[in-house]
């Protein structure tokens, strides 16, 4: 079972356009704002901080190996900084300082190069208003558990942002194999809930039909790292028939949590089109 919320934030149009990839961008500005939030350190310095167990900002930004409870889900070559963002298990408990880092990165502190500050038009969490006319209401807030209720046996994979994932330890940059993001969505599964990784539990049966898909290289300059980071993925769709149940819950799962890896940034991004033929079901995982 997995219990999630889905941020959808609205913001003003920008002066200029963004970046054709901004999920650095967003990300890195939130980290501000969310440091800026949540830490109580007079020195303002996470090395050897007596509140760092305790730190949200320290679990999302600092905390090495370990899978973060947390993505945003963009679209490439965005019109405007509006984005979703998702939180898992444990960060949905602290949406109030989530919700307030996010207001204060568009409001206070300025997005982009040029710490542009626009105004945010919306806030949905799990389809309810929860930020509007510059008010906050989380009444009635409670985080979704994933479930979904038809199994389709003919969907369209869509790799809406790059996917990066290794298969045969290297990058994979060809079509990637149904069972190999299964896995990698059960793997991320497991890391988010603290559970041992494990194979998977089934055999997956499908017949693929059509594929269309290619490596679009990316770079992106980290202000962070002082360096170029590769960006690039796999995208594009690839069209699946007579495919087991196990492996659609699988799929949408993926739609929620990402695939591959650097998916906190908004890469993995996947979605899973019903080509209309269903049978009814309700899971939970």
């Amino acid at each position: 079972m997995l219990t999630y919320h889905k941020l959808e934030v609205k913001v003003s149009p920008s002066k200029r356009l963004p970046l054709a990839f901004i999920g650095s961008t967003l990300r890195g500005a939130f980290g501000v704002s969310l440091k800026k939030v949540v830490c109580i350190n007079p020195s303002f310095f996470c090395e050897g901080c007596f509140a760092k167990d305790n730190c949200l900002y320290y679990d999302f930004y600092e905390e090495k190996n370990r899978a973060h409870q947390y993505r945003f889900d963009i679209t490439l070559n965005p019109k405007e900084y509006s984005f979703n963002l998702y939180l898992f298990e444990q960060a949905t408990r602290k949406l109030p300082y989530i919700l307030s880092a996010v207001h204060m990165m568009f409001t206070r502190q300025g997005i982009g190069v040029n710490r542009e500050k626009l105004p945010i038009s919306s806030i949905m969490c799990d389809d309810k208003i929860v930020y509007k006319d510059e008010r906050f209401d989380l009444k009635e807030i409670k985080p979704q558990t994933f479930k979904i209720e038809e199994i389709p046996q003919k969907l369209t994979l869509f790799f809406k942002t790059p996917l990066r994932m290794k298969y045969q330890n290297r990058l994979l940059k060809q079509k990637p194999p149904l069972e190999s993001l299964l896995y990698s969505i059960q793997n991320r599964l497991s890391e988010i809930k603290d559970l041992p990784k494990t194979k998977l539990s089934f055999e997956p049966r499908y017949r693929e039909k059509r594929a269309q898909v290619r490596f679009l290289d990316q770079t992106h300059r980290s202000n962070r790292q002082k360096t170029k980071l590769q960006i690039g993925g796999i995208v594009g769709e690839i069209e699946y028939e007579r495919i087991d149940e196990k492996s659609v819950i699988l799929l949408k799962l993926g739609e929620i949590l990402g695939v591959g890896k650097q998916t906190v940034f908004g890469m993995g991004k996947i979605a899973v089109k019903d080509l209309k033929t269903t049978n009814s079901v309700a899971s939970n995982v």
